[in-house]
């Protein structure tokens, strides 16, 4: 003997606007603007943001390679072995090679801070022209350790300059790609004209290593006239982007 158990459901009655006033609804939600949800902005980034980001990792990237060029270059500063005033005396040259290649790394950092309040859009180009700028500068505290070891030597002097030359060869070409990149209405190309310290830093640079094979002494004179033009900041920038 089957026993059937019937159940009744309470049935929801769900109450329908009137259809005049649903479809005056209804359009209504479709012609308001939807926000856009999480993929979508993950997908298509607002254009001035993807560009601020880019140029925010590249500053960042050339802000630790700075900081970590400094830190080997003073590594390299070894107590003496003594403890009298003439072994401190014989390190003299590290410290002085350490002292001029510190101040050339701070000049491209602070000019390279500078210089990037003009430039609003980062591409390809420009991110390897900023690298290509980094693999010289990484080569200084080699440089600088063989300086150090053999002061006034000609080679060894000789290499330092050329050591230097290098970062300001890729820093004039980053600077050729920022100008083709922004086109003609180039704000660093205004700032730039003729690039006056550009073409003396490379004067005094080429100047200094051939004179270190004549007079080691000489050559680094050279190098430290490059640091005095380029010590000082342009202001212009600053005013530049203040009026913007």
């Amino acid at each position: 003997m089957t026993l059937v158990v019937q159940v009744r459901l309470p049935l929801r009655v769900r109450k329908h606007a009137p259809r005049g006033e649903a479809a005056q609804r209804g359009a209504r939600q479709r012609s308001e603007p939807r926000e856009p949800g999480w993929f979508q902005r993950k997908l298509k980034p607002e254009g001035v943001r993807e560009r601020k980001v880019e140029k925010d990792r590249l500053l960042a990237m050339t802000d630790g390679v700075a900081a970590v060029i400094i830190t080997i270059m003073v590594l390299e500063l070894k107590a003496p072995e003594g403890s009298d005033w003439g072994s401190l005396h014989e390190l003299w040259p590290v410290f002085f090679g350490y002292v001029l290649s510190f101040i050339y790394v701070a000049i491209y950092w602070n000019n390279h801070h500078h210089y990037f309040h003009l430039v609003e859009r980062v591409n390809g180009a420009v991110l390897w022209a900023n690298f290509h700028l980094l693999f010289w500068l990484s080569l200084i505290p080699f440089s600088t350790a063989w300086l150090g070891e053999h002061a006034f030597m000609p080679v060894p002097t000789a290499l330092y300059g050329v050591s230097l030359f290098m970062p300001a060869f890729a820093w004039l070409l980053m600077q050729r790609v920022i100008i083709h990149s922004q086109g003609e209405n180039s704000p660093l190309q205004a700032f730039l004209g003729r690039d006056f310290k550009g073409t003396i830093s490379a004067t005094l640079y080429a100047a200094g290593i051939a004179l270190s094979f004549v007079a080691p002494w000489a050559g680094l004179i050279c190098y430290a006239v490059v640091t005095s033009v380029w010590l000082i900041p342009d202001r212009r920038i600053e005013k530049m982007v203040a009026q913007d």
